[in-house]
């Protein structure tokens, strides 16, 4: 078993040659959209996931999974030749999902924004129900504390 350093490392070569194959080796049209986000390698060095986007709709990413998928035997022979390990690991593409996440965190973010905005313009012409300060103490007289 090799060490998770060492995993995290050859995972980082490992972005970096597929997305360098992808653009240099891969002759399909169908993953010219793909970028490479991250990946991961287990920590044995067998295996490595490789997470991507794609610039498209849902029709561009179907066709980029079908290309990497078809890619993936040519993309698995740069990573061997690239990096120094006894066995190259096995690739699996997993569609990365934080820019759909991080759409539904802004779309709930301007929500919450427009509700603190209304709250703002109700309480701009609020008063208070009783004294401005109910704790407010009475003015004591001057006894010398």
């Amino acid at each position: 078993m090799a060490d998770s350093a060492r995993a995290a490392k050859l995972a980082q070569r490992i972005k970096v040659i597929v997305a360098e194959g992808l653009r240099r080796s891969v002759k399909d049209p169908r993953v010219e959209g793909i970028t490479v986000t991250d990946a991961r390698v287990t920590n044995d060095l067998q295996h490595a996931t490789v997470y991507y986007t794609v610039f498209g709709d849902d029709t561009a990413q179907a066709d980029a999974k079908v290309g990497l998928e078809k890619a993936k035997g040519v993309l698995r022979q740069e990573v061997g030749r690239n990096i120094t390990v006894r066995l190259t690991p096995t690739l699996d593409f997993v569609a990365d999902e934080i820019p759909v996440n991080a759409s539904n965190l802004e779309a709930l973010l301007r929500t919450a924004k427009e509700r603190d905005a209304k709250l703002a313009a109700l309480a701009e012409g609020a008063e208070f129900a009783g004294d401005s300060d109910p704790y407010k103490k009475p003015e004591a007289a001057d006894d010398g504390e």
